[in-house]
């Protein structure tokens, strides 16, 4: 087995050609300072339709420490970040967006934070440039509506960027979920976690990869995830619901003693649409709920790899990896580089 690295750099990347060189290059330069050779860069291609994956193969070819990891199609950004994790082996592990948002140059100032003791370091965001009005509001609700339901502390303003350590990145890798929310498993995981506040820079290029559906997703992932509270207020609104509907059956049956009938067809279509309405509320949030447990009751891959790819040589990895344990996967890549002749011409698809 090949000595650990000291430093991992995950970046997941889905049509990041534009920014992908400049973003090597200064993740590169920041894991020096801090770590000599001894890191590795592991870029994740999530199913990108532009030239991000022939970028990551120069970048491999052209430095030792790159990693490429090619999925078979886009899982999305979780499960993406996901893979690179399994992939990684360094004692330090820095999750970070290839968009360049996030500055690679704080790492100088959290690997100091780590070593006074802390297992987590996490970006939190005190500004966020080049970014509309309507992503920085509803960023700030989902923050405070998350806060107040998840049914642990996760931090508000904060993304995935963070620098943990490996007995961390095991511990998260361990958990089998497949909607995944990382920065809250991480908050569940717990340990030593510090803020670290930085502004939060525009995107170096390109377009954000979050529109408004996906920022919609992301949101219900997180809230099922981390709360069952939705479904209390669900059971809460039926209650109601069926108090109001008891007093008006009691109102109605008061005027017909008093021989008075109740008359307006608009007020009882109203009343039928706000408690219809309400079902639908509780039956959609029970869903939700259900749905989740259908996925996950189906036990089907969190990603799969095509190809992984460090300078010429493309390794084959057993066809379960995603499903190995942290420690079989770091064996399974060491074992995967280091078995003989490259294997530059041929594609091998994993699991």
């Amino acid at each position: 087995m090949t000595q650990a690295p000291l430093l991992s750099i995950v970046a997941p990347c889905h049509n990041e050609e534009e920014g992908l060189r400049e973003f090597c290059r200064r993740a590169a330069a920041a894991a020096q300072s801090v770590a000599g050779d001894a890191f590795e860069i592991i870029l994740v291609d999530d199913g990108s339709s532009d030239g991000t994956w022939e970028i990551i193969s120069e970048l491999a070819a052209k430095l030792p420490q790159v990693l490429g990891v090619r999925l078979l199609r886009n899982h999305g950004h979780q499960l993406a970040s996901t893979a690179g994790l399994s992939a990684s082996r360094g004692e330090r592990v820095l999750l970070i967006d290839a968009d360049l948002q996030d500055p690679p140059e704080l790492l100088l100032m959290m690997m100091p934070i780590m070593e006074r003791g802390a297992d987590v370091v996490y970006g939190q965001r005190t500004r966020r440039e080049g970014e509309t009005w309507f992503k920085l509001a509803t960023a700030s609700l989902f923050y405070r509506t998350l806060s107040r339901l998840a049914s642990v502390t996760i931090p508000r303003d904060t993304g995935d960027f963070r620098l943990m350590r490996r007995r961390v990145v095991d511990i998260l890798l361990a958990m089998p979920e497949r909607d995944r929310f990382i920065r809250g498993m991480v908050s569940w995981i717990g340990g030593r976690q510090v803020a670290l506040p930085y502004e939060r820079d525009a995107r170096f290029a390109g377009t954000t990869k979050y529109p408004l559906r996906k920022m919609i997703n992301f949101a219900l992932d997180a809230i099922t995830s981390f709360s069952t509270t939705p479904l209390r207020i669900a059971t809460w609104l039926g209650m109601v619901s069926a108090g109001v509907a008891m007093a008006l059956l009691v109102y109605t049956f008061v005027r017909w003693l008093q021989g008075e009938t109740v008359t307006g067809w608009s007020s009882i279509m109203a009343a039928v649409s706000a408690f219809s309405a309400i079902q639908l509320i509780c039956i959609g949030i029970i869903g939700e709920y259900l749905g989740r447990l259908v996925q996950e009751s189906k036990k089907r891959p969190m990603f799969m790899i095509e190809t992984i790819l460090r300078g010429g040589e493309q390794a084959e990895l057993p066809t379960a990896f995603s499903e190995m344990g942290a420690a079989d996967k770091r064996v399974a890549l060491d074992a995967a580089f280091t078995s003989g002749e490259p294997r530059s011409k041929k594609n091998s698809r994993t699991g």
